[in-house]
């Protein structure tokens, strides 16, 4: 494993910014755009001042992972992610940008996140508790948490610039969107789900569910932003996943945790994460890369 430099922001001289998310800065290039994978970490929805290392090139490299492997389901955003074949005037931060970029087609994102579980855990076992149900789907009675669902379920969601996605049934969705293009968002969310969950759980690997991003090419409706990576999903892994209790992941956990245990408020000032919470955390991003794609860092 080489030693990478952390970037929390970029500030790409003579590229137009077109949006900063949490994690992504995006940038503007005629028709298409350049997505630059940060190692920028928010939790309860807030960016922290504390890099990870590897976490932007992870998350990039298992998007490309996965936009390949599901190409054949449907097409995706990405135009290239080799910096010889981008426009000049990327050219000479082609270094940087090295391994955490995609060039990619600008396309007019789906007023709604598609979401798709394959297990019940989140705010889907708080609801199933109360109501038997999960986003208004009722499920059979005498579920645990964290047990795996008789078959994926497609449960959309509001898209919140700020603050939290409010779930959302799927006649809701349909009058976002339109019946049509729904239709066909949800049968390719949840046909790449159940490739993707297949192909991960030979590599030890729990998909329990995921967040997907569909978009308008023209008249085609393609998969954009990130896939199946770990801040878009939960991964468990399965050697320790045990039904009717809260399972371990490779994500953000350990800063989860650490942040809940000295008890801060969710509000300014932003405390600052300790080594052996940034060390493990950028450990479990890199395992969950090398377990997906057989590839190490």
């Amino acid at each position: 494993m080489k030693d990478a430099e952390c970037i929390l922001s970029t500030n790409l001289e003579g590229l137009k910014l077109f949006r900063r998310g949490k994690v992504r800065d995006v940038y503007e290039l005629g028709d298409n755009l350049l997505i630059v994978a940060t190692d920028r970490i928010s939790c309860f929805d807030v960016v922290l001042p504390t890099p990870i290392p590897y976490k932007g090139i992870v998350l990039n490299q298992i998007s490309q992972f996965w936009f390949d492997f599901t190409k054949d389901i449907v097409k995706n955003h990405l135009l290239t992610a080799n910096v010889d074949e981008c426009p000049e005037e990327m050219q000479k931060y082609g270094q940087m940008l090295k391994r955490r970029f995609m060039l990619v087609k600008k396309a007019k994102p789906l007023a709604i996140e598609c979401i798709v579980r394959g297990y019940l855990s989140g705010s889907g076992w708080k609801e199933y508790q109360t109501k038997g149900t999960v986003c208004g789907l009722a499920l059979p009675k005498g579920l645990k948490e964290s047990e795996k669902l008789p078959g994926a379920i497609f449960t959309p969601s509001t898209k919140a610039d700020v603050g939290h996605d409010l779930n959302i049934n799927e006649e809701e969705a349909k009058k976002i969107v339109g019946e049509k293009i729904f239709l066909e968002a949800k049968a390719k969310a949840l046909a790449v789900y159940k490739k993707a969950a297949e192909y991960a759980l030979v590599q030890g690997i729990i998909i329990a569910d995921t967040k997907f991003e569909f978009g308008m090419y023209g008249n085609e409706l393609i998969l954009i932003d990130e896939a199946l990576t770990p801040d878009s999903s939960r991964f468990w892994p399965k050697d320790s996943y045990v039904v009717g209790q809260s399972q371990s992941s490779f994500d953000k956990q350990f800063v989860r945790d650490y942040l809940e245990s000295i008890h801060w408020d969710k509000n300014p000032p932003v405390p600052r994460l300790p080594p052996d919470i940034v060390e493990k955390t950028t450990e479990k991003y890199l395992e969950a890369y090398t377990r997906l794609t057989k590839f190490t860092l």
